[in-house]
């Protein structure tokens, strides 16, 4: 139960409509899609889940390294597992991007293909946490290991150089991770990437509830929190002051079971008078950029670098 429960934000977007997909999409896209519905489910053993997720992430991300030409390298910072991509030759940025991947809390499925095309497209070292996964390790394990790896890169770089990226429960982490950072009166990071997300817990969120259920939200809320209250500021940092918030790009899709969730977490920081910007792709369901190879991703990646380089480069 806990392990299929947690595994609910992991499920193949593609199942998750039952509509067909518009034909406003390219034909790269629509194929993509395709060829991910025509996987085999996902096993219920977790090992072999997070294999098949492992496996997915290899086979786009060889082709993405080709393209790209970025070199990827795993390795420990902070006593955490990460993945280091650095852009052909030499980085031409000594700013660093932190990364924490999708995958529903139980499995990796985007600490490749989340970070290729931004290395290459920032010109920037990205640093992708291994964060501890669930059922295992619940919160606040993934926040206390973005955490460690982040007190790492401040150790060698002023908080002005260091930006901070995730995709769907990655998002979840990355803005617990601001929230931490803020309650322990540390310096935050310059820019958030806040990318298919949720920031308040405690809500399923329409498009949640159209496209899972109506209960889906709140069953994982509350097995990731553990014993804690999901209300807690610290598990749903919208529920807590956003006033000072870093600048922040909210980016979702129309078939995104997070839209709604995205979209609340961008107006809450606008009413704090924190720059946020939303970014809604048509059509598309959760987290495509990850998993799907067509031009929509493309211009999905060019949109976070943008927004990534324009904070952190204007900041030395």
């Amino acid at each position: 139960m806990i392990r299929l429960a947690l595994a609910a934000l992991a499920l193949a977007p593609a199942a998750q409509v039952a509509a067909p997909w518009s034909d406003t999409l390219s034909r790269e896209a629509l194929a993509g899609l395709a060829a991910d519905a025509a996987r085999p489910p996902a096993p219920a053993d977790m090992a072999a889940r997070r294999a098949r997720a492992e496996a997915i992430q290899r086979d786009i991300g060889t082709r993405q390294a080709a393209r790209y030409r970025v070199v990827m390298a795993d390795r420990t910072i902070g006593g955490v597992a990460v993945r280091v991509f650095t852009p052909a030759g030499r980085p031409r940025s000594d700013a660093v991007l932190l990364n924490l991947h999708g995958g529903g809390f139980v499995v990796d499925s985007g600490s490749l293909t989340e970070n290729i095309p931004i290395a290459a497209l920032t010109g920037m070292t990205v640093v992708a946490v291994r964060y501890r996964l669930a059922p295992e390790h619940l919160f606040p394990a993934p926040v206390e290991d973005a955490t460690a790896v982040y007190r790492a890169l401040l150790a060698d770089r002023p908080q002005r150089r260091i930006g901070v990226y995730g995709t769907s429960a990655g998002a979840i982490v990355a803005a617990e991770l601001v929230a931490r950072l803020r309650a322990e009166k540390r310096t935050a990071p310059a820019a958030l990437g806040f990318l298919s997300g949720s920031a308040d817990l405690t809500r399923t969120g329409d498009t949640m509830a159209l496209l899972l259920g109506a209960d889906a939200g709140k069953g994982v809320a509350r097995l990731y929190a553990g014993a804690r209250d999901p209300a807690d500021p610290a598990i749903s940092p919208a529920r807590g002051s956003l006033s000072g918030w870093p600048p922040t790009l909210c980016l979702s899709s129309t078939r995104d079971y997070l839209l709604s969730a995205t979209a609340d977490f961008c107006r809450a920081l606008g009413d704090a008078d924190a720059d946020a910007r939303l970014v809604v792709f048509d059509g598309l369901p959760h987290a495509f950029w990850s998993y799907i190879e067509a031009p929509e991703s493309d211009v999905a990646f060019a949109t976070m670098a943008r927004f990534l380089r324009r904070h952190l480069e204007t900041t030395r």
